[in-house]
């Protein structure tokens, strides 16, 4: 009866002990998660562990004892089985890994070669996301230091996920609590707000909810967002979850449900992606192809990466990657994302393996449809750029962040913004990528373009066809002359337009024939004080 009772408190401890480590862990009942072997594992050497001190008692550990642990036949059998586990998991990595299944990892994404000025068109300066995340954090937690009735209790999270909002790119971010007693004297009613920034132009925004959030990943128990998850969706295997907003600025948790096509644990992409209202909890669960259009991030920019590397580098093989390494292409270090098509893409660099100083072209990767574009233009890699920029400044001592990319004047562009030691945006300049030597710097974004055309024009390269840019045509309203770093240029007001029209007059003589009262038709491109006049009749 006493052997009975032992074992019976033995089961109800390891019970006990494996509920905590699972409602801690919380690895999904699947077997292609890794975590629930390591679950099962561990939960098995803990029971070897029990038994063998059952088994042994007080004794030394020597041969004698090892005798006795082998005669216990369920020891024997946990040991076995424990063992047995520990070989399946390895033999199943080592099956599922590209090493032996090299053609199907390629085939994972399909990228398509498409034209960079067809895809890519030039944007409005509104729509530029000149932030990193880096800067973004700093700005989120300036603007939380400044309102005095959050600031004792709640923090600013660390999530700042990029997206686009009615058209316009922003980064945001949930608040937390400050510490576990600021959750127990708040969690009644919630996180009262979300952080809101305007990449382009810099305003933070702190959105104050009349319903606030209660499902979030600083809460605890129940209402964390990954326990939460846990129990409504035993078998997914997540991903890294997203803090977004829909087009009613309603925050939502959206989190991705990973797939392994290869084996057990080979060929990871994105099967099924769970929306979570951060306000009610209300969920919902969609195939990809099915997700809402207003969900900007399903995929990570890391797995988008692993995977266009898996079909660049695996062309002819696993073994081509370590030896000679024939056509074998792969992303560059560093990313960024480019709003395009109202989708964010992550964009990188193509090099090849050899490790040079060059790109041989680019890719552009949805983050919602994992959709994949190629664009065969051979230039600097981007860290090349980043240094030609900051040796324009070298003597203020800024900081390139890494580049994004811009057509400007129908020339693939790095636009990169500089930043000071504090982290602040000070500067900006934008370099060719196919002749990198052309560098123009700029306090604005639009005075930056306006040096980058014209050292273009300078070198000979056609920067524009203005045959789709906008144009206007009125009545003279009000012409001035000025005198820009020696450049003369003459800035015109219309009756019928409210912008200001800046004329180079080294670009165009004829603006000199022209006075207040004359009828005139402007191309232009669009600025952030002044619209660029790069055509008249």
């Amino acid at each position: 009866m006493r052997k009975f009772f032992k074992y019976l408190i033995t089961l109800v401890i390891i019970g006990v002990v494996g509920f905590l480590y699972y409602y801690i862990t919380l690895p999904a009942i699947n077997i292609h998660s890794p975590g629930l072997w390591f679950f099962f594992i561990a939960a098995l050497v803990i029971v070897c562990i029990i038994l063998g001190a059952i088994a042994v008692g007080k004794e030394t550990f020597n041969r004698n004892v090892m005798s006795t642990l082998l005669r216990n036949k369920l020891f024997a059998i946990i040991s076995g089985i424990t063992v047995l586990l520990i070989l399946i998991y390895i033999t199943g990595s080592i099956l599922s890994s590209p090493m032996i299944n090299a053609k199907r990892y390629q085939k994972l994404l399909t990228p398509t070669d498409r034209n960079f000025t067809e895809d890519i068109k030039e944007i409005s300066y509104k729509k530029i996301p000149i932030l990193d995340k880096d800067s973004a954090q700093l700005l989120g937690s300036r603007k939380m230091g400044s309102i005095i009735e959050y600031v004792s209790q709640f923090e600013v999270g660390s999530n700042y996920t990029q997206i686009n909002y009615q058209d316009i790119p922003v980064r945001v971010t949930p608040l937390r609590y400050g510490s576990i007693f600021k959750w127990l004297a708040n969690r009644a009613e919630g996180i009262p707000a979300y952080i809101k920034i305007d990449m382009a132009t810099q305003e933070v925004e702190l959105i104050k909810l009349e319903q606030k959030i209660k499902y979030s990943d600083s809460e605890h128990f129940s209402r964390n967002i990954y326990r939460y998850l846990r129990f409504n969706y035993p078998t997914y295997i997540f991903d890294n979850i997203n803090f977004e907003i829909d087009d009613n600025g309603i925050p939502y948790w959206i989190c991705p449900v990973k797939d392994y096509t290869i084996g057990l644990f080979g060929g990871q992409t994105i099967g099924r992606v769970v929306t979570v209202n951060a306000v009610t909890g209300e969920h919902a669960d969609y195939a990809v192809e099915d997700a809402p259009n207003w969900i900007d991030r399903v995929y990570s920019a890391e797995l988008l990466i692993s995977l266009y590397d898996y079909h660049g580098t695996l062309k002819h093989g696993y073994w081509n990657t370590i030896f000679s390494q024939r056509d074998a292409l792969q992303t560059t270090d560093g990313y960024n994302y480019v709003a395009l098509e109202d989708d964010v893409w992550v964009y990188t660099g193509v090099t090849s393996v050899g490790g040079d100083q060059s790109n041989v072209g680019f890719v552009l990767m949805n983050q919602r449809t994992a959709q994949t574009r190629f664009y065969s233009i051979s230039g600097a890699e981007e860290y090349s750029a980043m240094s030609s920029a900051e040796g324009k400044v070298q003597h203020l001592g800024y900081r390139a962040t890494f580049p994004l990319l811009l057509n400007i004047g129908n020339q693939p562009t790095y636009f990169i913004a500089l930043k000071d030691a504090a982290g602040l945006v000070k500067a900006y300049a934008m370099v060719n990528i196919e002749q990198y030597q052309i560098v123009s710097i700029g306090d604005t974004v639009s005075e930056c373009e306006k040096t980058y055309l014209a050292q273009m024009k300078s070198k000979g390269i056609s920067v524009k066809d203005t045959t789709s840019l906008p144009k206007v045509t009125g009545t003279i309203k009000k012409i001035a002359e000025s005198v820009i770093e020696g450049n003369s240029h003459y800035y015109v007001l219309l009756n019928n337009s409210p912008d200001i029209f800046d004329v180079n007059v080294a670009d165009f003589i004829q603006i000199i024939k022209y006075n207040e009262g004359d009828t005139i038709t402007l191309t232009y491109t669009a600025g952030e004080e002044a619209n660029t006049v790069l055509g008249i009749e």
